[in-house]
């Protein structure tokens, strides 16, 4: 089938989710995520799975001019006892967010010939990360710098390795969604209770305020990766993989960082992590 292009089909969810991963705009992205995810709840919607689309030439996927982007390693740590470093840690929230917004739309235009299910699954996930990129921005929007000024989203530098692993599986849907959901934004559900921990300790509105936000992402995280747990598996018993000895394959091939401990257990197991996996995380199995 040759490929198609996003103007040629542009009536697809997938089409459009491509569309919208092209956007530069924040607000716009944010906005046109939580539209698709409602669309894709109505009945008889086209989702042109089997198309293969081809982007637009220019970088996938759009973003704004900032933040800078610099190697993971050069990100300041900055303390959050301080105005200027909690504004830091919710920008770098903010920025995982940002990034998990692109990651769901990725995966919903690049894999043809999937069930409309998976399609579904991850539009319903780019509109919550869209809602939570919304939340913490204004959370942020509410501090203030040193001269009074406003921060906001591209204020600080930030580092782009959930991208580049997307990258990296761009041509291998099962390695996607061993290695970004239930990898890289599962370590999501490891450190926010250890971040709600900190900010409890400063004890500022905005701190706690924090951790309410913080709240609500860690239950939509929860169900997040459960989508990539879901797929995974599925994908695995398709092409009659062993789940858990394929994702040690997968990690060695891809380089994937190894996850260290500690691990929020409860909710890696209610995001469909079994016995033999959490095992293998412990060093244990």
């Amino acid at each position: 089938m040759a490929p198609t292009t996003p103007t040629e089909s542009v009536t697809t969810l997938r089409a459009r989710a491509l569309e919208v991963l092209c956007t530069q705009h924040v607000a716009d992205k944010c906005a046109q995520a939580q539209q698709l995810a409602l669309e894709a709840l109505r009945p008889g919607v086209p989702w042109g799975e089997q198309a293969e689309l081809e982007p637009p030439h220019g970088q996938l996927p759009g973003r704004p001019e900032r933040p800078e982007l610099i190697d993971p390693a050069q990100v300041p740590t900055r303390s959050p006892f301080t105005p200027e470093g909690r504004a830091a840690l919710l920008h770098a929230i903010c920025h995982i967010e940002f990034n998990a917004i692109n990651l769901a739309l990725d995966a919903v235009w690049r894999f043809a010939g999937m069930p409309q299910a998976f399609y579904a699954d991850w539009l319903r996930v780019a509109g919550e990360e869209a809602q939570h990129f919304e939340m913490l921005h204004t959370l942020l929007q509410e501090l203030r710098g040193p001269s009074g000024e406003r921060w906001q989203y591209g204020s600080f530098a930030a580092h782009d390795g959930l991208w580049a692993m997307c990258e990296k599986t761009a041509h291998d849907r099962t390695a996607r969604m061993a290695l970004v959901p239930r990898t890289l934004e599962a370590r999501g559900l490891d450190a926010t209770p250890l971040i709600q921990a900190k900010l409890r300790k400063v004890n500022t509105p905005d701190a706690l305020a924090m951790c309410d936000a913080l709240d609500t992402i860690l239950r939509d995280e929860i169900g997040h990766v459960a989508v990539g747990n879901r797929w995974y598996g599925w994908l695995c018993q398709q092409n009659g993989l062993e789940p858990v000895a394929h994702y040690r394959s997968l990690a060695r091939e891809f380089q994937a960082p190894r996850l260290r401990p500690p691990f929020n257990t409860e909710a890696r197991k209610r995001a469909g992590f079994s016995d033999d996996e959490l095992a293998y995380l412990l060093g244990t199995g």
